[in-house]
């Protein structure tokens, strides 16, 4: 399903950096309830693996659109970012190795309750760390970028998934 681009009442389009903006506030609620899930339900590791699970597909959704789409486009047009998004591309990595933990972490009915809840607090302090980094270094870049392709259809890293 192709999800058009977001637009303002007046029908002009959202810019990239807007729609970023977003787009993080939607992951951060969906982390949000998935750290609740987790205090209010321990005893519900399955469920708790799937919610994980979801979450996890759209974080990846979103960097993985990053790292091959949007970093190389602002690499191009503002070559002075290249250190910054080669910090960010090295947190992806970091988020989905400790995604990858939690995973299997949440695979293990016997696991301990104190170490999934410190493991997706620690998940949640480093993305929060990072949306703000790369907020407050790419929104006006992203805002400036000219991406005529993106304008069709809204790129992987600024569309939010359906997680039920």
């Amino acid at each position: 399903m192709t999800m058009n681009p977001p637009t303002e009442p007046d029908g002009r389009l959202t810019a990239f950096g807007n729609q970023l903006i977003e787009v993080h506030l939607w992951l951060r609620e969906e982390l949000a309830r998935l750290r609740e899930d987790m205090y209010a339900h321990p005893e519900r590791p399955r469920e708790l693996r799937a919610h994980c699970l979801t979450f996890c597909s759209a974080v990846t959704k979103h960097h993985s659109g990053e790292d091959e789409g949007a970093f190389p486009a602002l690499a191009e047009q503002f070559p002075e970012l290249r250190p910054v998004l080669d910090e960010l591309a090295r947190d992806h990595r970091q988020v989905a190795d400790i995604m990858r933990e939690l995973q299997e972490l949440l695979g293990d009915l016997e696991a301990d309750p104190e170490r999934v809840r410190a493991d997706l607090d620690g998940l949640a302090a480093l993305l929060e760390s990072h949306f703000v980094y790369e907020e407050r270094r790419l929104i006006s870049a992203l805002n400036a970028l000219d991406a005529p392709g993106w304008r069709a259809a809204a790129p992987a890293f600024l569309s939010r998934g359906q997680m039920g």
